[in-house]
């Protein structure tokens, strides 16, 4: 029987790869989109519903699939606080699980990061680990973490502090070998094909998938 897939954070670098993989895949007879606005795409199997996340309540019965991509992430510096930030990153995302979770959905793939630690001294990677740890609590048969490192693809915003991130991991990724392999960066690209290889893999339990095993 062909399974219902859904996707929060489609417009994001990850995101927007992914879509494109879930709607072309055998697996999904339906894609559901979840956002605060709509994908500029059409497909038979596509269904969107635009809300505000704080709003996510209100729409739990058209929330209903088998496999829960959620993609959302952002930046302090995007968001424009530490608590917008936190909205996002914990708190849209602690609360896709939870809603998905009572729906019943088997699988729940989530983009983490590199060095997400609930007792780092950076926020940010502090936050992830946090929002790692709830979503460990929900009762899904299989939950994906991905910790990729620096991301690479083509952003609707630019972020100037990746771009600059990556070019010196060019000319140091030779040196990163090992241990120091997983700081390598790695494509959105990338990690969108390895959550839908994960996803069809129907496994069981709790995985983390780091970008050298991508």
């Amino acid at each position: 029987m062909k399974k219902t897939a859904l996707l929060a954070g489609a417009t994001g670098l990850v995101g927007s790869a992914l879509l494109p993989l879930l709607l072309a895949s055998e697996r999904y007879a339906k894609v559901i989109v979840v956002g605060r606005r709509p994908v500029a795409v059409q497909h038979p199997k596509l269904v969107q519903v635009v809300t505000e996340f704080d709003h996510l309540e209100n729409e739990r019965l058209r929330l209903i699939a088998d496999d829960v991509f959620c993609c959302l992430g952002t930046t302090i510096g995007q968001a424009g606080s530490r608590e917008a930030f936190y909205r996002v990153d914990f708190l849209y995302v602690v609360q896709l699980a939870a809603l998905t979770a009572a729906n019943f959905a088997a699988q729940f793939l989530v983009v983490s990061a590199l060095g997400a630690d609930t007792e780092s001294r950076f926020y940010y990677n502090r936050v992830k680990g946090e929002m790692e740890e709830a979503v460990r609590q929900t009762p899904f048969r299989a939950i994906h973490i991905f910790r990729p490192s620096l991301l690479l693809g083509e952003r609707a915003a630019p972020r100037l502090g990746e771009r600059l991130g990556a070019a010196l991991l060019a000319l140091v990724q030779p040196l990163l070998r090992g241990t120091w392999r997983k700081y390598r960066p790695v494509a959105a690209t990338t990690v969108a094909q390895a959550m839908l290889r994960a996803a069809e893999d129907d496994g069981g339990g709790i995985r983390l998938h780091s970008s050298e095993t991508l």
